[in-house]
Order: C-alpha cells, then structure tokens, then sequence
C-alpha cells in the first residue's frame, strides 16, 4: 500500500505493463538506489484479464512488491494510442482521435496525457482492469502511456539539424520515433515476427520520409544488442546505427537485479 505523508518511506514503484510482459522496479529516492527489479516475459500475448491474473501471481511471489511506498506510476505499452496537436485536442472528442486507427470497444476506458515538453496531446486506451486493481491495493496512482514517456525524452536530447530515428525495441514489437531540431516528425508502433518484417518498417518509414538508409542515423534502445538477429539484418541495410550512452541518476542496489542492456528498461526507469 501507499504509506502516509506521516510514515514516508522514499519509495517510488514504478510498473510498465504491456500483452506482451511486465516490468517492475522500485527506487529508493533518498538514496537514489534501485532497490528491486523484476522483469517477465510472456511467450505469448496475452489479453488484459490474463495479465491481470499474472500480476497478482508475482504479487504474491514476490517480497519487494509487497512493501509499502509513497508514490506509484503505471506505464501502460501498447499500439492503441493517437498523436494529436494540443491546438486541436478536444476532450469531449477522444474517441474519434482513435478511431481511425484502433477498433473501439463501448467498454474502453479512453485516457489522454499531456505532453510535458511539445505542444502534443497523447490519446490512449489503457486496460481498465489493471487500473481498477491498483487503484484497490494503492489509492490514488499516476498511469501513463509509454510513447508519452519516451517522446518526453527524446526530445530532452540534443538537438541535430539531421532527422534522428529512434527505435525501442521491445518483444516482437518497436516503437519508432523521429525527430530533427527538438520537432516530432513521426511516431508509429510496429509489430513483427520475422526479421525481415524488422527491417520492412523501418525502409518503407524512411521512403515516407524521403530519408536515404545509407544515409541516416539509426539509434537502437530496448532489448537489443549487435549480436541481435534484427540488429545484423538492419546493418546489411543501414551502416548509421548506434547505441545511445544512457545516463540514469541512480545506482542498483547488490541485492537485486538489473536489465541486461543498458537501454532495455529505459522507459521505466526514465519514469522514475
């Protein structure tokens, strides 16, 4: 549970959940200290209500979840998300934002964030159950979608005069986002099962865009690495590829563990 203003434990939780895998972690904010981290990975994609259920298996498995903390924050990962310039956001109208793009279910609980840092509204469909089950077991939480937290980001990075093209790989799955003088150019999210399905998003976003492969600059973020199957065929293609050096303020406890990339977590811990 959320402990009282009283009894303050400097605890921040943080949780990214997605169909595809949960990630977990939780930070000592005295003394900047991750002091638990879980992460799991479905085989395969599950639907809300059988997530939920793994949620409350770890929950019962696992000690570090069962501490009580000051501050929680959900990130929601998945497709069902819209873009919208603030300037023409209505919230009376949020369903036709998605619409287009994303079947609507009457059930659908539709949510927005505000972008911290660009004049962008980010409308989204996150999973009612899983919010109505931390709500019970925590009060009052932050949730977020993970494109909101990953844009904030990007765009806190230098700025190039050269587009720079951003993909966080996650399981079967990667966001891709551009970005050239601190401006969004474009954002989408891509699934895939084949390397070649890796690569085809990747090209045919940059004929959109009119951005030659030999060309451009490719930063890979998520759980990938050069010995990555979708890594080598990306670079058959593409030679301007490279790993962002991450700067987190914070240092792992030697109890617990810590994603095997430096980048792999970097939504969720950027959260934090």
């Amino acid at each position: 549970m959320v402990k009282s203003k009283q009894k303050k434990t400097f605890l921040k939780l943080s949780i990214q959940v997605s169909l595809n895998g949960l990630s977990f972690c939780v930070l000592n904010t005295e003394s900047k200290t991750i002091i638990f981290y879980k992460k799991q990975i479905f085989t395969a994609q599950l639907n809300p209500a059988k997530v939920l259920a793994e949620i409350k298996l770890l929950y019962q498995k696992e000690s570090g979840l069962q501490q009580e903390v000051d501050e929680v924050i959900v990130i929601f990962s998945n497709s069902f998300y819209s873009l919208v310039p603030a300037s023409l956001f209505s919230e009376e109208n949020v369903s036709n934002y998605l619409k287009f793009n994303t079947k609507i279910l009457r059930t659908d609980f539709i949510a927005y964030d505000e972008l911290e840092i660009k004049d962008i509204v980010n409308v989204y469909i996150p999973y009612t159950n899983i919010i109505n089950y931390f709500f019970d077991k925590y009060g009052e939480f932050e949730y977020r979608h993970s494109i909101t937290v990953l844009i904030e980001e990007l765009l806190k990075l230098p700025e190039y005069d050269e587009p720079k093209i951003y993909l966080y790989n996650r399981n079967n799955e990667y966001d891709l986002v551009i970005v050239k003088n601190g401006k969004l150019l474009l954002c989408n999210t891509f699934s895939y099962n084949t390397r070649e399905d890796f690569l085809y998003y990747i090209l045919f976003t940059a004929e959109q865009l009119n951005l030659d492969p030999m060309e451009m600059d490719l930063l890979f973020l998520g759980n990938i690495n050069r010995d990555s199957p979708f890594y080598k065929i990306a670079y058959d293609y593409i030679k301007n590829i490279s790993f962002p050096d991450i700067f987190y303020s914070f240092e792992y406890s030697e109890k617990t563990g810590k994603p095997t990339e430096q980048s792999d977590e970097y939504i969720l811990l950027k959260s934090l």
